[in-house]
């Protein structure tokens, strides 16, 4: 294997991990000492590419995604129609929160990014074991949508004022 095989090879196994790979792990993997490591990483951030040494190893800097927060409203019965329209424009649903005239912002964790994580959050809430946020505020609510591009968030956006589920400013 020659040093540009080598460095592509590195380069793909640092994309592929959602965690740090160490100097030494990849010393072992392609067969070369730790310094070869250290070398081919040089000449691939020398190319570019957004490798950020840590001190648990590399990770391969990615840029984060647009975010737009939509103010939306609906009934219990088209949660499931909100985030379905979300996700099948490209979004990522990454929060809900509502803003509460006593206690302020109360925010809850979501990542929704898949029909199954969809048919997940609704069966936690069709078995009782939690209820909406939206309900403690008239079901008004946001949510912190991220997408590959502005252009999907504008879909997003439109998709949702189409179904009449998107709160302009106005409102």
């Amino acid at each position: 294997m020659n040093t540009v095989e080598r460095a592509n090879g590195i380069l793909q196994r640092i994309s592929d991990s959602s965690s740090p790979i160490s100097g030494s792990m990849l010393a072992k993997e392609f067969n070369v000492s730790r310094q070869i490591i250290v070398k081919d990483i040089s000449l691939l951030k020398d190319q570019g590419y957004p490798i950020i040494a840590t001190t648990k190893g590399y990770i391969l800097q990615i840029p984060p995604r647009p975010a737009r927060v939509f103010k939306t409203v609906h009934a219990d019965d088209e949660v499931r129609q909100e985030l379905e329209t979300i996700v099948s424009n490209g979004g990522e649903v990454k929060d809900v929160f509502v803003w509460h005239k006593i206690y302020g912002r109360i925010e809850g964790a979501m990542n929704i990014k898949t029909l199954q994580d969809i048919n997940e959050y609704i069966e936690s809430l069709e078995s009782g074991r939690s209820s909406p946020l939206k309900r403690v505020t008239n079901e008004y609510h946001y949510h912190t949508v991220t997408a590959e591009n502005e252009e999907a968030l504008d879909k997003i956006e439109k998709a949702l004022d189409k179904i009449g589920f998107l709160v302009k400013d106005s409102e």
